[in-house]
Protein backbone atom coordinates (compact mmCIF):
# COMPACT_ATOMS: atom_id res chain seq x y z
CA UNK A 1 0.00 0.00 0.00
CA UNK A 2 1.23 3.64 -0.90
CA UNK A 3 0.50 6.60 1.29
CA UNK A 4 0.68 10.01 -0.01
CA UNK A 5 0.84 12.83 2.25
CA UNK A 6 0.27 16.60 -0.39
CA UNK A 7 0.89 19.67 2.03
CA UNK A 8 -0.62 22.27 -0.43
CA UNK A 9 -0.09 26.13 0.63
CA UNK A 10 -2.94 28.34 -0.88
CA UNK A 11 -2.88 31.95 -1.32
CA UNK A 12 -4.00 33.87 1.61
CA UNK A 13 -7.47 33.58 2.05
CA UNK A 14 -8.35 31.22 -0.38
CA UNK A 15 -8.38 27.60 1.53
CA UNK A 16 -12.32 27.63 0.97
CA UNK A 17 -12.37 27.99 -2.81
CA UNK A 18 -9.92 25.45 -3.30
CA UNK A 19 -11.53 23.40 -1.24
CA UNK A 20 -14.64 23.76 -2.79
CA UNK A 21 -13.12 22.92 -5.95
CA UNK A 22 -11.56 19.50 -4.31
CA UNK A 23 -14.49 18.59 -2.95
CA UNK A 24 -16.16 18.88 -6.16
CA UNK A 25 -13.32 16.35 -7.55
CA UNK A 26 -13.02 13.40 -5.04
CA UNK A 27 -16.16 11.17 -6.23
CA UNK A 28 -14.13 10.70 -9.73
CA UNK A 29 -11.28 10.30 -7.91
CA UNK A 30 -12.56 7.72 -5.28
CA UNK A 31 -13.68 5.73 -8.38
CA UNK A 32 -10.40 4.85 -9.92
CA UNK A 33 -8.99 1.86 -9.57
CA UNK A 34 -6.69 1.47 -6.66
CA UNK A 35 -8.11 4.31 -4.79
CA UNK A 36 -8.24 3.19 -1.04
CA UNK A 37 -8.48 6.78 0.70
CA UNK A 38 -8.38 10.21 -0.45
CA UNK A 39 -9.77 12.86 1.71
CA UNK A 40 -8.86 16.95 2.60
CA UNK A 41 -7.71 18.03 5.97
CA UNK A 42 -7.03 21.45 7.90
CA UNK A 43 -5.51 22.24 10.93
CA UNK A 44 -7.06 22.06 14.09
CA UNK A 45 -6.04 23.25 17.37
CA UNK A 46 -5.43 21.03 19.77
CA UNK A 47 -3.35 22.74 22.38
CA UNK A 48 -0.13 20.25 21.32
CA UNK A 49 3.31 22.14 21.10
CA UNK A 50 4.82 22.25 18.90
CA UNK A 51 1.96 22.30 16.62
CA UNK A 52 2.49 24.22 13.24
CA UNK A 53 -1.37 26.19 12.85
CA UNK A 54 -1.50 27.22 8.92
CA UNK A 55 -5.09 28.59 7.86
CA UNK A 56 -3.71 28.80 4.33
CA UNK A 57 -2.75 25.17 4.35
CA UNK A 58 -4.80 22.05 3.00
CA UNK A 59 -3.54 18.46 3.48
CA UNK A 60 -4.24 15.44 1.48
CA UNK A 61 -4.42 12.52 2.94
CA UNK A 62 -4.47 9.50 0.27
CA UNK A 63 -3.88 5.77 0.28
CA UNK A 64 -3.28 3.54 -2.93
CA UNK A 65 -3.09 0.27 -3.51
CA UNK A 66 0.33 0.61 -5.63
CA UNK A 67 2.64 2.97 -7.35
CA UNK A 68 0.80 2.42 -10.62
CA UNK A 69 -2.49 3.32 -9.28
CA UNK A 70 -0.69 6.76 -8.30
CA UNK A 71 0.38 7.63 -11.30
CA UNK A 72 -2.35 6.04 -13.28
CA UNK A 73 -4.60 9.04 -10.63
CA UNK A 74 -1.79 11.60 -11.77
CA UNK A 75 -2.61 11.56 -15.31
CA UNK A 76 -6.18 11.05 -15.05
CA UNK A 77 -8.51 13.59 -17.16
CA UNK A 78 -10.27 14.80 -14.00
CA UNK A 79 -7.19 15.39 -12.55
CA UNK A 80 -5.43 17.56 -15.34
CA UNK A 81 -8.17 19.49 -15.46
CA UNK A 82 -8.63 20.34 -11.73
CA UNK A 83 -4.67 21.39 -11.55
CA UNK A 84 -5.57 23.66 -14.32
CA UNK A 85 -8.71 24.75 -12.61
CA UNK A 86 -6.72 25.69 -9.06
CA UNK A 87 -3.45 26.45 -10.39
CA UNK A 88 -4.04 30.10 -9.38
CA UNK A 89 -5.11 29.13 -6.34
CA UNK A 90 -1.71 27.17 -4.99
CA UNK A 91 1.27 28.39 -3.74
CA UNK A 92 3.20 25.51 -3.04
CA UNK A 93 3.15 21.80 -2.79
CA UNK A 94 5.01 19.38 -0.98
CA UNK A 95 4.45 15.90 -1.43
CA UNK A 96 5.56 12.85 0.67
CA UNK A 97 4.89 9.50 -0.75
CA UNK A 98 5.23 6.53 1.61
CA UNK A 99 5.17 3.16 2.07
CA UNK A 100 4.98 1.43 5.47
CA UNK A 101 8.48 -0.05 6.72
Amino acid sequence: MIHVIASILVKAGKADEFLEMFKANVPSVKAEPGCIAYMPTIDVDAGLPPQDLDPDRVVIIEKWESLDALHAHLKAPHMLAYRERTRDLVEKTVLNVLQEA
